[in-house]
């Protein structure tokens, strides 16, 4: 099956997601629970703000991550989000408002709080396909294969 292209773009309705994120959690790595817990296959970001007391980003054409220590307003926090691989990148700003940004990492420790409005696309299914023109896994949309309706028990209740 060949990747879809980007003029052939794909739509479907959206079902969002409210929730907060608490001191001393893991930005990142909830992100990824929260998307495996709801076996979310495409969704992005449609906000994101709160304070950090470790900000770990791979800054532009690096290697490696790049961690700074401090306090942290998040100012932007936008991407995609799936089970089959997710692209997300965030700006913080310290407190004389110098910004710095790139991909989030792990290792990203919220301070007070993270709020956070995520959007799923239930008719979507978002997975990472080599690119031939770097090699880099990029996003490919493909329509959501139809998913088998989940059994219940005798009561009539999902187990």
């Amino acid at each position: 099956m060949s990747a879809p292209t980007t003029v052939s773009p794909k739509a479907s309705t959206l079902r969002t997601y409210a929730l907060r994120l608490k001191p001393g959690q893991d930005l990142r790595k909830e992100l990824l629970a929260f998307a495996e817990q709801h076996q979310l296959r495409a969704s992005a970001i449609l906000t994101g703000v709160g304070s950090l007391t470790t900000a770990s980003l791979r800054l532009a054409n690096q290697p490696g991550p790049t961690q700074y220590k401090g306090h942290f307003e998040i100012v932007s926090l936008v991407g995609t989000l799936s089970i089959n691989g997710s692209h997300l990148h965030m700006s913080v700003a310290d407190s004389t408002g110098r910004t710095v940004g790139g991909h989030l990492l792990d290792g990203n420790i919220i301070y007070t709080t993270v709020e956070l409005v995520i959007g799923e696309m239930p008719e979507l299914d978002f997975r990472r396909e080599p690119d031939p023109t770097y090699g880099y896994q990029e996003l490919t949309v493909y329509p959501a294969e139809p998913q088998p309706a989940k059994k219940r028990t005798a009561s009539g209740k999902r187990p």
